[in-house]
């Protein structure tokens, strides 16, 4: 990657019209651009009646397109903004390139008292970790390319959509007839009412990763996976780092001692995290923010020079023309679909983030692929089927999977838990990394995987094999039974099968082995 990349003036477009993602507009962005939304694009002519219209070109949408026009159906799709939705250009893509060189940082300057290593100083280059980000991101882009899909036999329009009536969509100047239609167009950054923040100016997913320069201060608003993320990436790259949470805690979805230990290292890595904390002002001075907030009925306030809003997220919807199309939604939520994600319309369906409480790439993925089978061919599969995992790309990562915390706690007594901690796995131990646990819940008296939860530095790709289990109904005692490769975090499972095999040598059980050895003399 070369450090020189030059940043583009706009010859064709001023910077005020490019999109957020695509600046600053140098020679990586402006490949991204010319992959998602190239400047010059012409879209096609209608070609008749279309066997499936999909309305966003995000993960959802482009799977959906893609598998469509590979079993020979006539497809169209619409983007009004950037293919590759937000996963390639503001979510997944770029801020996992973030965490990955935070941890990079933190590794270099802890390597000496940890390993005795060689010692790490300086500030290091936050200009170059963020262009390390737009090449990849670009390269990534080629995927997800208006081109790419062109080759592929779908029909790429960019513009805005809008439903003309239960079988139509305007693009433009033209209209596209369907039998089937999906809406596919994602979610945006919420932003709460806060008095002054619109004036004082504040960044979201979707403009931190334009930033060239380091914050000195960093105010997060939000505790969930993004605001958590982010503030622990700045905080090691140097910044200092305020985050304020409205709830008793971060990642309310997950369960509250794995949220703990994820709240620990944050604060370690020198996140200064407040909960219970009602964000009540705004004020700007200068390039300086001042942020007001209510703590247990007192006052207080942080300054900083950026601001990152990470409070949640809302449907796309506005400028669809839903009701033309006589789909159903209530106030700002996104369409309201059946668990075979049907709208109220028999020929329209919705999929990942517009529609769906699990806003994770992943599973708009699986939604797509489960809608051009209810959609083209009868299909008759149900989201609520799907066994959906999810993780927080933290150090250490969190990831659960199953019942929620609340669903755990709701069935009390008819659940069987083991806890396994890290301080109990070598390789943890090896690796200097034994803050963490693995806990699964069983269904009482079986071996019945109903959720786990997991908090380690690769949870996010230890919970696959607990997906699967959960998948295709393997037990624990069965999972239990492969053989891991020693030593790894994984086994972290095996040891958990192992004590539940331990609870089932009851003392009867006990007693009829000691008799059939006793014969054995």
């Amino acid at each position: 990657m070369s450090k020189s990349a030059t940043v583009d003036s706009g010859e064709s477009q001023s910077a005020s019209d490019l999109p957020a993602a695509v600046r600053p507009y140098d020679v990586h962005n402006r490949r991204l651009h010319e992959n998602v939304h190239p400047p010059e694009w012409t879209n096609p002519r209608a070609r008749g009646k279309y066997q499936l219209v999909v309305i966003g070109a995000g993960t959802a949408g482009l799977v959906t397109a893609a598998i469509a026009a590979a079993l020979g159906a006539r497809v169209a799709l619409v983007e009004r903004g950037l293919m590759g939705g937000d996963c390639l250009n503001v979510g997944c893509v770029p801020s996992k390139a973030l965490i990955r060189a935070a941890r990079g940082w933190k590794a270099a300057r802890t390597v000496e008292e940890r390993f005795g290593g060689p010692a790490a100083s300086g500030e290091g280059d936050f200009a170059q970790v963020m262009e390390r980000m737009r090449e990849i991101r670009a390269g990534i882009s080629d995927h997800d390319s208006a081109r790419r899909f062109s080759g592929l036999g779908v029909d790429v329009f960019l513009g805005s959509a809008c439903f003309t009536g239960e079988d139509a969509v305007r693009v433009g100047d033209q209209t596209l007839r369907f039998r089937r239609a999906v809406i596919a167009t994602g979610s945006s950054p919420s932003v709460p009412p806060i008095p002054g923040l619109p004036e004082s100016g504040y960044l979201t997913n979707e403009t931190i990763f334009s930033l060239t320069e380091r914050p000195r201060e960093l105010v997060v608003i939000g505790g969930g996976p993004i605001g958590c993320e982010m503030a622990q990436a700045f905080a090691r790259f140097g910044s200092r780092v305020t985050l304020l949470e409205a709830g008793k805690g971060i990642l309310s979805l997950d369960e509250a001692d794995a949220a703990r230990v994820v709240e620990k290292a944050l604060r370690e890595d020198g996140v200064d995290l407040v909960t219970d904390a009602e964000v009540t002002a705004v004020e700007r001075a200068g390039k300086r923010r001042t942020v007001r907030y209510r703590r247990g009925g007192e006052s207080d306030s942080v300054e900083c020079d950026q601001l990152l809003v990470a409070a949640g997220r809302t449907p796309n919807i506005e400028g669809l023309g839903l009701e033309a199309a006589g789909v159903r939604f209530l106030g700002k939520n996104g369409p309201k679909v059946d668990d075979r994600l049907q709208t109220t319309n028999r020929r329209i369906y919705a999929v990942g983030d517009v529609s769906s409480s699990y806003p994770f790439t992943h599973v708009a993925d699986a939604q797509a692929r489960m809608v051009v089978r209810n959609a083209l061919f009868f299909g008759r599969s149900k989201a609520s089927d799907l066994v959906i995992p999810w993780c927080t790309y933290t150090s250490p990562e969190l990831a659960h999977v199953g019942l929620s915390a609340e669903e755990v706690r709701s069935r009390g007594d008819n659940i069987d838990t083991i806890t396994i901690p890290l301080a109990e796995v070598d390789r943890a131990r090896l690796d200097g990394e034994t803050e963490g646990f693995f806990r699964v819940h069983l269904k009482r008296g079986s071996d019945e995987i109903l959720a786990a939860t997991l908090v380690a530095e690769h949870a996010g790709e230890i919970i696959s094999q607990l997906t699967q289990a959960m998948t295709t109904g393997t037990g624990l005692g069965e999972l239990g039974s492969v053989i891991f490769p020693y030593p790894t975090q994984a086994e972290a499972i095996r040891k958990a099968a192992d004590q539940w095999r331990r609870r089932r040598l009851t003392p009867l059980a006990q007693s009829v082995f000691r008799s059939f050895f006793a014969l054995m003399r």
